[in-house]
Order: C-alpha cells, then structure tokens, then sequence
C-alpha cells in the first residue's frame, strides 16, 4: 500500500541549499583479477597495451581514492531507478549531505546531466554489465555492502578483508512490469523481459538490514529521507516504516508477475491454487458500517481488474467524502444500472433497488424510477446509465416527492457515465454535501471474492443478462411479446435484490420488489403492497423457485391478477406450480436460472 512518508519537501530542500557538494569518492575496492584480465587480454597489440595501462592505472586510482573513502568514513548512496522522477532533487540533496553516489546505467547518465558526481556500479565492481542488463549488480561488491551488519565486527573484517565498503542508503524502484502487460497487446517474450531481478534482490537486501542501510522505494519519501539524513537521531522507527514499504512494493510487484505467468500458463483455470491480491490504500473513511467501526477504502491493484470500471475508479466531481456504506450502496446502484441497454435510471436503497425505469426520455425513466417507491428513495442514490446533461440535472434538483408533491427529494449520491458542463454545475447547486461520482461502465468476467470468518470464497461474477438464457413457456397460455419483454425485465431486476427476491414489472418499470425475507411468500406480499393495483397483468420474476404452488405463492400471485411469472424452474413440485398457473390462465416460464444475492 502506498505511504507517503515525505513531512515536507521545502523541509527537506533546506538540505540541499547553501552546501558545497562534497568531493567525489569510490567505494573501497581492490585490485582484483578483472583488471590484470584486462591487462592480459590486450597485451598483443601497442593498442591493447595501451587500454591495458588505462586500465591498470584506473584500477590504481580506484583502490587510491577506495582507501581514502574507507578511511575517511564517507557514507554512500546506491541509486537504481527506472522511474527517474525528482532524481536529480534527490542526487544533489545526497551529494550535499556528503554522500559519495553509486549508481547504474541510464540512472547514473540522468544523474551526471543533473551534475552530480557519480560512481557507476561496475567500478566497484569490476565487472561490466552483461546479458542485456540481466547482469549489473547481482555481486558481492553491492550485496555484501548492503547486507553487513555494523554491529558484527566479523562482518565488517570480511568486507574490509575484501576491498567492499558499506552502503548506507539504497534507493531503488522496478522495471514497469505492471504498465508493460496493462498497456496492451505484449508478447510473452517480453512480457519475461520485463520482470526485475537485480532491483528486488536490492530492495529485499536492504529492507532486511534497515537497522543500518535506509531503503526508499517511492519517489514521495525523497524529502523526508533527506529531513531525517540532516537530523542527528537515529529513529528506528522510520527505517522500519521503509522497511515494511519495501517489502510491500517487492510484493506487489510479484503478484502482478504471478498473476500473469498463471494466466498464460493456465488460460481455462479459473482458480489458481494460491494467490495475493494487491491492495493499495485510496481513504481512509469516518467510519465503518457503524460509527463505532473503523474504516479504510482500498483499490484493488489486480491485472484482472485494469480498466474494469466500476466505483473503485469512480471521480467524484462534488459533495461530502465517501463512507463506508456510500460505496456499498454506489456500488450495488452502478452495478445495476449498467445491465440495461436502453437508457434507465436505477434508484438504490441499502443496496436493494427500490425503483427501476428504462425510456427513451430518461427524464420520464427518472420519474417513474422515483414513483416506483418514494419513500425509500429519498436519501437513496439514484443512478444513469447516460450522460447527464442541463435538463437532466434541472429535474433531478428540482423533482418533489410523488408523496406530497411539495418535498424536494433529497439524495446522498448521483453517479453516471458523464455529465456536460452544464448539467454538472447544475447539479452541484442542488447540494453541497451530494456526492457526485462519474463512472466508467463495470467489466464483465471478473472473479468475485467475500470474506468469511478465517477464509474467502470466490466466484465468477454474475454476468448473465435475458439474451443470454432461454425463457421456456411450461402452461398452457404462452405470454404475449409486451408480457415476454416484461419478463425479462422482471428478470434482470430481480438479479439485483437481496434474496428471498421478489419484482413485479411491467413496460419496462418497476413496479414493486420485496427483498431479504426468510420466507419468499413474504417477500412477494411486500411486492405486491408496493405494486398495488398496477400489478394485474404484470411480469413477476423470483430470484429462486417455489417450493409450493397451491395456497403459497404462486397462487397468491395469480390471485392478485399477475400476468405472467418468471421462475428457475428445479422444485420437485414444478408440476403444482404449472396447474396453478393453468387453472388462472397465467404465463409460467421457466429460466433455468437462480438468481441467489446475499
């Protein structure tokens, strides 16, 4: 999770002005093999002997200026970035506290333009970059200076014994994997490619010997190393907090690896055997479900889910801060509202829509949406599957209560598509507290994960619409094409309340839903009070089966004048339910399909 750990970058600019750059230094290193190779290999032309003396006197001059750092105690920084943002702020904000700079190719080029003084890594360790940049810091030279504990004198004779000095600050971050295989079409070759190896091995090493190396990983704690390199305490408390940071980003990192590798290896399995989903922090909120509940809100950094939409990635234009249930009940009114095709406006109480409307005028969806249960809808969240324009947000500001025809109706949030100019300054004159959220439409295929205590559970998400399925007429009147259309209606309702779900619609309205009984007979006399007289020769659509036919339900339904009903169909008495049915002249179709919310 991203944590910005900067106090105060004018803070941390004061370090590096007014302070003369401190001589350059190498770190420690000895004349080893690598240099005599030189010398050997280019010794059988006066070309290569002359490279060969370069090279030995370069090698001399590095061991001189070694020793004298060694001995002068001069603290070094390890630099290795592939995102260069405020790089040269922090080189020369390192170089004036007077640190001598190690750093790797195209990070030490930056840095030299920015005019600090660098040592590039092969100098240290006499080793050239190898294998395309595969090869470049995975040696002794770098690792041995990261690792060593300063408070084991064998350590330290070990690195003495071998030419190495330490490191006391490493700052690193790690190829774009994450950007790579989200941009688009990659090939699996360089998808590969772009997996970092020596940058983890990195941070790991440092992250593991924070007591003595500080370990940055995000360009945002620049200014509070540099505020916390100029104090004179040693707070152990913020190097472990970049410590955890590292690690954090390490593992971030690799679980976009994982999740990739698995899904080119395994393309039909849906369900690896492990694996960790990243979250990153977006707000904290006021409160949980309850106000006596704390609570955060985190985005969810999965491969899977890049681009997916939904009110995770939503932008709020206006209003309050989110809370915890505003982004529950955001969520349930956007996920609904973005099955239908046709313009539609979805209106969302405790995550159950309490009002559902699809016209050609959204504005008239809008109102029959809010008829649909006006009581409910006040303080719900009403949400378009269209772009909100000037007269949109004129009636949604405007609208009274279809109770009374005086109270203007109040909303906690509006989230749609889009809004012009002028219907979004519109809209935030209705309230300064009304949240306004634009959202990209949801993905399909996504895998759905709730907790239980101890565990998860995951699943496919419910992507099913009426197109999808086959509506099976099982009596003897098979609907007409108007009772068809509100069936399916009905249907794609009932997918989004809570079960023992029941809906009641007709031209393509909602006309009534009972949501949430232990009993679905209950449910459906719920339905049926809202309804009320509109019901007769309305569609009815029920999340599961019922279990009985006769005096239950399904009588009751025809009784009170339904038209047609919409079931799954798998109750052993089926049989009853048809009979019922005939014996009203009511349309029985059969989904095959459950529609289990909880």
């Amino acid at each position: 999770m991203p944590l910005n750990l900067a106090s105060s970058p004018a803070a941390a600019a004061k370090v590096c002005a007014g302070v003369r750059a401190s001589p350059r230094h190498l770190l420690p290193r000895a004349l080893d093999h690598q240099s005599r190779r030189v010398l050997s290999l280019s010794s059988s032309s006066s070309a290569g002997r002359a490279a060969g003396v370069r090279a030995m006197a370069a090698a001399e001059a590095g061991a001189s200026t070694a020793t004298q750092a060694k001995s002068s105690g001069v603290k070094q920084a390890l630099i290795s970035l592939s995102d260069k943002t405020d790089l040269a702020y922090l080189g020369n904000g390192l170089q004036a506290l007077g640190f001598s700079i190690i750093s790797t190719g195209g990070t030490a080029s930056s840095l030299e333009a920015a005019g600090v003084n660098v040592t590039k890594v092969e100098q240290i360790t006499n080793f050239p970059e190898m294998l395309d940049g595969r090869v470049k810091t995975l040696h002794p030279s770098v690792h041995g200076g990261i690792l060593a504990r300063r408070d084991q004198e064998h350590h330290l004779k070990a690195l003495n014994e071998h030419g190495i000095g330490t490191f006391d600050v490493v700052v690193v971050n790690l190829y774009p994997f994450y950007n790579k295989v989200t941009s688009g079409v990659i090939s699996f070759e360089d998808g590969i490619e772009n997996i970092d190896i020596g940058g983890p091995t990195m941070i790991r090493a440092a992250a593991k010997n924070h007591k003595d190396v500080l370990v940055v990983v995000d360009h945002e704690d620049y200014p509070a190393l540099l505020e916390y390199l100029q104090g004179k305490q040693d707070d152990q408390q913020f190097r472990k907090m970049l410590a955890w940071k590292a690690f954090q980003h390490v593992a971030s990192y690799d679980s976009a690896v994982s999740e990739w590798l698995w899904k080119q290896s395994n393309k039909g399995d849906v369900f690896p055997p492990n694996f960790t989903v990243p979250l990153s922090l977006k707000s904290t909120l006021r409160y949980g479900e309850n106000p006596h509940q704390k609570a955060a809100f985190y985005g969810d950094k999965s491969l899977s889910v890049v681009n997916a939409g939904g009110i995770a990635t939503a932008i709020q234009h206006h209003g309050k801060e989110m809370s915890y249930n505003n982004y529950l009940d955001a969520d349930a009114a956007w996920n609904c509202v973005s099955e239908f095709e046709s313009p539609t406006c979805v209106v969302v109480k405790h995550t159950n829509p309490c009002g559902v409307a699809s016209r050609q005028d959204i504005l008239e969806a809008y109102r029959l949406a809010v008829k649909g249960d006006p009581v409910s809808a006040f303080g719900g969240i009403v949400a378009f599957n269209t772009t909100i324009d000037e007269d949109l947000a004129k009636e949604i500001r405007e609208f009274r209560s279809p109770t009374d025809g005086q109270t203007r109706m109040f909303y906690e949030i509006v989230v749609a598509p889009g809004y012009t100019e002028k219907g979004l300054e519109i809209l935030k004159g209705k309230s300064k507290t009304l949240r306004i959220l634009e959202a990209k439409r949801s993905g399909k295929g996504m895998l759905s994960l709730r907790q239980v205590s101890g565990g998860w559970l995951a699943q496919e998400s419910d992507d099913l619409t009426p197109e999808d399925i086959t509506f099976t007429t099982v009596s003897e009147r098979a609907p007409q094409d108007s009772e068809l259309s509100d069936a399916k209606f009905a249907w794609l309702c009932v997918k989004h309340v809570k079960s023992n779900a029941i809906v009641i619609a007709k031209n393509n309205c909602m006309l009534g839903m009972g949501s949430g009984q232990p009993n679905r007979l209950e449910s459906l006399r719920i339905a049926f009070r809202k309804a009320g007289e509109e019901a007769k020769g309305a569609a009815l659509a029920s999340d599961a089966f019922f279990p009985f036919a006769w005096n239950d339900a399904v009588e009751e339904a025809c009784q009170n004048g339904i038209g047609v009903i919409a079931e799954p169909s798998g109750s052993m008495r089926d049989g009853d339910a048809v009979d019922c049915c005939n014996k009203y002249g009511v349309s029985l179709l059969f989904t095959g399909v459950r529609h289990f919310r909880h």
